[in-house]
């Protein structure tokens, strides 16, 4: 995934939806590119306020507590919403999801880590000895909206659209470890990708160009909805799709409504991933994100079945913290994203790697928490793989206190033979109380930082897509857009995603790395993989191209009307698909 945005985006998460560091920003997950494990960058997301909120739980219960039937309202602050799965960077929980079932799905619970479960297929997947081929089985008897069969070929069809130029924006990891994918143009032209096979109408084979042993969370992603052949035009399916899960698309006007109504054609028995609670569910867009929290606090009657698809803006957050009559309607997640202060290794003044450890030392990483609201903006970070994700491990090689260690920064400068150090540190505009704290942490170290504002498409121009020489310091966050390692490790580290618009903001590039990198995601026994993704967090963080300062919490408001309201371990996000009403 990706920097941070509203799920109900389109492109979330994510890597989740566009994000630059404001509160919906999504810097860090927008782009999937080869080897990026996710659009799931969750960019830096400003929550303020003192603790106070359910933290990282549910509210109602996660079992089905509330009764189907009557009118979800999910207000967004985006003004458009797309249903195509061929360029959706949607998370599996959220808008797109409750029209579109894949052939794997995600169990998300409040107190336990995100499950991968069957959706479309009977299992996770099968893998071969060698880790290159993948094999799904369909359940039968699974339907789309208008009658006709999901079959394996309208599988492979709705993933061979996701490689048209005329559909572009989506997740890309199939793309790039696909046998052949690298040289296909889709479907239109009736050309196939033959590492796709479907020898009978139930069961898909893919064969990839290298062992890998997430490709069952990849199933999981947009691409792996299925669309019929006949379905039309491929620039009007994002607002005419042909549903496959509990929700058909009734109606669409941008900028003001969607209104999903009943799939009668879905069947709950086959679905473990979603519940169908309420009759219909309609998207309020284009909405002011501080209004719509206030008319939620109060529990107004057309607020009550509904809740706020961002994150609740501080002023409002600290309101609903005070208001007694809130109480578990405001939900915060657990620890998520990764904020994170990058070092450029490429600048002159950042290449000896004992510079870069003394500003592991030097950062002031409680100042910064303080800067972002607090206690309930996150936890304080030490490693690189996020909480919530298989095969964590917690560890701490630098400053015991989160106050920093301003002497042994210093002396750390001293035996490198550095003094008046400045540095250049880039924000966008609505980072400027946060990049103050690191610059102060920095300053009592005796290391000079200057800020440098930028708007959001400047700062992409700059840091994303530039060369490297705009920049020696910089603020984002990432949350992928599954829960492996993979996606926190790749898109940040790996020397393939530096520059042209991808993550890797440090510009790290060690050849080590890459190939331990290359090594653990090609481990298809999960307890290896594990371990070795462990050790590749360290690896990195031993060099410091990184300084991890806090795993963000989302704080997100609905009204008394709404049950099962989840957010599980990961994403930091609540989970659409098994909202219900009371």
């Amino acid at each position: 995934m990706t920097p941070t945005s509203s799920p109900a985006s389109s492109t979330l998460p994510a890597s989740a939806a566009s994000r630059a560091p404001s509160v919906f920003s999504r810097r860090s997950i927008l782009a999937a590119t080869p080897l990026v494990l996710g659009t799931g960058a969750l960019a830096a997301c400003s929550n303020g306020g003192s603790s106070g909120s359910s933290d990282g739980g549910s509210s109602g219960s996660s079992d089905g507590g509330g009764e189907s039937g009557g009118t979800l309202t999910i207000f967004t602050t985006g003004d458009e919403l797309s249903f195509d799965p061929a360029t959706s960077q949607n998370l599996a929980i959220t808008t797109l999801g409750l029209v579109a079932r894949r052939l794997t799905a995600w169990k998300t619970s409040a107190d336990a880590p995100t499950e991968l479960i069957p959706d479309l297929a009977t299992d996770v997947g099968t893998v071969s000895d060698d880790g290159k081929t993948w094999t799904f089985t369909l359940q039968e008897g699974l339907l789309f909206e208008d009658g006709t069969p999901i079959t394996a070929a309208t599988v492979k069809y709705g993933l061979e659209r996701s490689f048209a130029a005329e559909l572009t924006g989506g997740l890309t990891y199939h793309k790039v470890l696909l046998e052949g994918g690298g040289d296909y143009s889709g479907p239109f032209s009736d050309e196939h990708l033959d590492s796709i096979e479907t020898p009978d109408d139930l069961t898909l084979v893919f064969h990839l160009n290298r062992p890998y042993g997430d490709f069952g969370w990849i199933a999981s992603t947009p691409a792996f909805a299925p669309v019929p052949e006949d379905s039309g035009e491929p620039e009007t399916y994002a607002t005419a799709p042909v549903a496959s899960g509990p929700y058909r698309l009734e109606s669409y006007s941008p900028g003001s409504r969607a209104v999903l109504v009943r799939n009668d054609n879905w069947e709950a028995g086959t679905d473990q991933a979603r519940t169908g609670g309420p009759d219909s569910i309609e998207f309020s867009l284009s909405q002011d994100a501080s209004v719509v929290a206030q008319s939620i606090i109060a529990d107004r009657a057309d607020s009550q079945d509904a809740f706020l698809a961002s994150f609740v803006p501080t002023a409002q957050l600290v309101q609903a913290q005070n208001d007694p009559n809130v109480g578990d309607r405001l939900v915060t997640s657990g620890p998520g994203a990764l904020e994170y202060l990058a070092m450029n290794t490429d600048s002159e003044g950042l290449k000896d790697v004992a510079v870069r450890q003394a500003i592991q030392y030097a950062v002031d990483k409680e100042a910064y928490r303080t800067a972002k609201g607090g206690e309930i903006s996150g936890d304080y970070a030490t490693t690189l793989i996020t909480p919530g994700i298989a095969g964590r491990e917690e560890y701490s090689l630098y400053a015991d206190e989160p106050t920093g260690d301003a002497d042994r920064a210093s002396a750390l400068l001293e035996e490198a033979g550095v003094s008046d150090l400045t540095l250049r540190l880039v924000i966008t505009d609505d980072q400027t109380s946060a990049a103050e704290a690191i610059q102060q942490g920095l300053t009592r170290a005796g290391i000079t930082v200057t800020i440098q504002p930028l708007d959001e498409n400047a700062y992409s121009s700059e840091v994303t897509a530039g060369d490297g020489t705009g920049y020696d310091l910089v603020l984002s966050s990432w949350q992928p857009d599954v829960p492996s390692p993979n996606a926190n490790l790749t898109p940040l580290f790996d020397s393939s995603q530096i520059g042209n618009g991808n993550y890797n903001l440090a510009r790290y590039d060690n050849p080590d790395v890459d190939a331990a990198i290359l090594e653990a995601s090609s481990t298809v026994d999960a307890d290896e993989a594990h371990a070795k993704w462990a050790a590749v967090d360290q690896q990195i963080l031993k060099d410091a191209p990184v300084v991890p300062l806090i795993y963000s919490k989302n704080s997100f408001i609905h009204g008394s009307g709404v049950q099962d309201f989840v957010i599980g371990e990961f994403p930091a996000y609540p989970n659409y698909l098994t909202v219900t009403l009371g």
